[in-house]
């Protein structure tokens, strides 16, 4: 096990992070703001010969690092795959964070993990935060709500027909750019060993969403909203997919009209 090393202050020099998950679409606007700020941000997936499954090249990578945030995610959605997936994946990566002296490990996870057991890729990601808070290392866990990116899908998802059918529930999208920014200044401050949650700057109907983005793309499809419409197998209460209104949410700056009118 590498020696440990106190975590950087304001007044030391520039951090070594590594970027799990690298090559992607938080990946590479994190590591993008990070190189910005003067870190060393070294982007790492298996294009770049790190593979967190097989436990490949992270020796290598982190060597030297003083922060690792893991922003990757699973090839496949099927429930035993994406368990699978986050399971080993973050045994491997912790077990050499530790051997490495890595004093923060950082993970995006999703708002309502803890909520919707019954969607397979959230069980996933819930066994995920499990792993990292028994670790041992210190960490900061940061859920993020639906990026706006993601709306399209999520719509195709919700399609019965000529209609698109959603739950009857709130959301609060954001922007991936404004994840990205959250994650690189947690990524720089010192471990809370606690789950942070990121949202945009609106909460609205599930439907208005959906409906301003198909709208905007030209789709014709009318959007319903249905108390019993499943989102990607689990059942929503209005609250279930937002963050908790008691907790201090962190909030992007980007406005779903402002995203959507140069997307």
């Amino acid at each position: 096990m590498g020696p440990p090393r106190p975590f950087p202050d304001e007044e030391m020099d520039a951090m070594r992070i590594v970027i799990i998950g690298g090559s992607g679409l938080i990946g590479r606007q994190l590591t993008a703001a990070l190189a910005r700020a003067g870190h060393e941000a070294v982007a790492a997936s298996p294009s770049t010969g790190v593979n967190t499954l097989t436990g490949e090249g992270l020796p290598d990578i982190l060597a030297g690092s003083d922060v690792v945030v893991d922003v990757s995610n699973s090839p496949s959605f099927e429930a035993a795959a994406v368990l699978d997936f986050f399971e080993r994946s973050g045994r491997n990566l912790l077990a050499a964070e530790r051997k490495a002296g890595v004093q923060h490990h950082v993970a995006l996870s999703v708002v309502g993990t803890d909520r919707l057991e019954e969607n397979g890729y959230f069980r996933a990601k819930l066994a995920q935060e499990s792993l990292i808070q028994s670790s041992g290392l210190p960490y900061t866990i940061v859920r993020a709500m639906q990026f706006f990116e993601f709306l399209g899908a999520i719509a195709e998802a919700a399609a019965a027909g000529d209609r698109l059918v959603v739950p009857d529930a709130d959301l609060q999208p954001i922007a991936a750019a404004d994840v990205a920014a959250a994650l690189a200044e947690v990524a720089v401050a010192p471990p809370r060993n606690a789950t942070v949650e990121i949202a945009g700057p609106e909460r609205g109907p599930f439907r208005d969403f959906i409906a301003r983005r198909a709208a905007k793309a030209g789709d014709e499809r009318q959007v319903f909203a249905d108390r019993q419409a499943r989102y990607f197998g689990a059942k929503l209460e209005k609250g279930s997919l937002v963050p908790d209104l008691s907790a201090a949410a962190r909030l992007g700056s980007t406005r779903f009209d402002t995203w959507i009118a140069d997307a």
